[in-house]
């Protein structure tokens, strides 16, 4: 186990001076603190965009197609999945350009999401329409709840849920809450990608199948095995305490990458709230953290936790661990605590498919 020591995560230090196209840029965006994000709308604007082209050209040298394939992957998946990933869960939370430029807060969605496999407007549906006011709960479509969250049977039962019905699920969560806007934003979305696809596949499938079809796959393994994490403790007798159904994860490179995306128990509690603010808010908040026995990690992210969950390295999860409340006097302690979390809890609107 660990004790709680200083946080290194990022917080907001406002700059001596900006550059000029700092001035320029920061005109278009609502705050100042989100310009990190048009640099790196820019870096994926600028790189990934001219390679997928690139893979279209009719002709091309099979040498020059295959580097620009691995180039590609890389970017895609390695330097940019996880900062685009939570630039898009940040922004859906918070307008990103100011309304003057409304306009431009389609970007992200309609012209850089596909590259991601994020399929247009239907993050925003799921996560903002859906997720956050259901909280995990039954209702919930990606609601963890029902499923033996140790197991990586439970989980496969999980992601072939969510892989299968999971646009199906969604129309239908709208439809019972009769929010017809969002069901028509989400089903627009993932039929126009697969539209696009179908039409580009026509034209040329490797392409396609490199630039669309593979990150798609991709991104929906990576969601699936973040909220798996994410919401994998669960305290049956208070399932919908943000504190007792979310896991907080500090002082990991993660979050210096990845925008904060470790404070999930305060991303629920304060939905809103600008990612540089979390470690803030953690430390002042951090009764509330004792008082309902959240669980804390410190230096690992949501993968640690997926794979440690899924192999029950609870032994790692257990060194790991942040005894904030020194209530745990040994590793086995918080094993059989974290443990008793992960059981599933059997309700009577709890999804389809419970892991056994």
């Amino acid at each position: 186990m660990k004790q709680l020591t200083t946080i290194t995560d990022p917080v907001y230090t406002k700059p001596a001076t900006y550059t000029a196209l700092d001035r320029f840029l920061l005109r278009y965006i609502r705050d100042e603190r989100d310009l990190p994000f048009v640099y790196l709308t820019l870096q994926i604007t600028f790189t990934l965009w001219p390679l997928a082209l690139l893979l279209y050209v009719p002709g091309l040298n099979n040498w020059i197609w295959w580097t620009a394939v691995i180039a590609y992957q890389f970017l895609n998946n390695i330097t940019f999945k996880g900062p685009f990933g939570l630039m898009l869960h940040c922004t859906s939370h918070r307008v990103f350009f100011d309304r003057k430029y409304q306009l431009l807060n389609h970007y992200l969605p309609w012209v850089i999401g596909p590259l991601f496999g994020q399929t247009p407007e239907t993050y925003y549906s799921h996560h903002i329409g859906m997720h956050h006011p259901e909280n995990n709960m039954p209702e919930d479509e990606s609601s963890t709840m029902a499923y033996q969250r140790d197991s990586f049977k439970g989980f496969m039962q999980y992601l072939w849920r969510f892989c299968w019905g999971g646009i199906y699920n969604l129309a239908r969560y709208f439809s019972r809450k009769k929010r017809k806007n969002l069901m028509v934003r989400s089903i627009r979305g993932e039929v126009f990608f697969v539209l696009a696809c179908i039409g580009l596949s026509i034209v040329n499938f490797p392409a396609t199948f490199v630039v669309f079809i593979l990150p798609l796959l991709i991104s929906r393994v990576i969601m699936m095995v973040g909220n798996w994490a994410q919401h994998a403790f669960i305290d049956a007798a208070d399932p919908d305490n943000a504190y007792k159904n979310s896991i907080t994860c500090i002082n990991t490179k993660y979050n210096h990458k990845c925008w904060n995306d470790g404070y999930h128990i305060s991303h629920h509690d304060k939905p809103n709230m600008h990612w540089t603010e979390h470690p803030i808010y953690f430390k002042k908040t951090l009764a509330l953290y004792v008082d309902n026995d959240a669980i804390v990690f410190d230096g690992i992210h949501f993968l640690h936790v997926w794979l440690w969950l899924v192999t029950r390295r609870y032994d790692l999860l257990a060194k790991h661990f942040v005894n904030i409340s020194g209530k745990y006097k040994s590793d086995e302690e918080i094993i059989a605590f974290l443990r008793a979390r992960t059981q599933p809890i059997a309700l009577v609107t709890a999804p389809a498919m419970a892991a056994a």
